[in-house]
């Protein structure tokens, strides 16, 4: 089950970049030719949400459940700890993927609840580009390439 879900979690990866991308170049293009807030840049925010949380989910699972790399952190934090790339999947892959999950969730909350356009794209900008960096610095991207 540990590679399905592996792979999963790749695929899952490119299809939360590819929506973070179309959300940034929404809210960017909103803020740039002065647009109105339409359904697209709504469902843009809703599609980034909806893969970043089934992109936690199988993150989750992986963690939790599945993966061998997690069961010898639980048995030695000690020395997972000073072992970098172990450190890496332990602790930092997950906390910053957790920061950056609920900045878009705060990002889309916002902006749904703010009433001008211009704040919504703003908004929506701020947060997504604060959670696509945070996103794009804890990808194990050598992992990533081996679809």
């Amino acid at each position: 089950m540990y590679p399905i879900i592996l792979k999963i979690h790749q695929i899952l990866s490119w299809l939360v970049l590819l929506a973070a991308a179309f959300a940034l170049y929404r809210s960017w293009r909103g803020i740039i030719f002065k647009k109105q807030w339409f359904t697209a840049d709504k469902r843009a925010g809703l599609w980034l949400l909806v893969f970043v949380d089934v992109q936690i989910l199988a993150g989750l699972l992986l963690y939790v459940v599945y993966s061998p790399v997690t069961r010898i952190v639980f048995t030695n934090m000690k020395a997972a700890m000073a072992d970098a790339p172990v450190r890496f999947y332990a602790v930092e892959h997950i906390l910053v993927m957790f920061v950056a999950a609920i900045l878009v969730h705060i990002g889309r909350a916002k902006a749904r609840n703010t009433q001008f356009a211009a704040r919504k794209h703003r908004i929506s900008a701020f947060f997504y580009m604060l959670a696509t960096a945070l996103i794009l610095t804890r990808i194990p991207w050598e992992r990533i390439f081996t679809l």
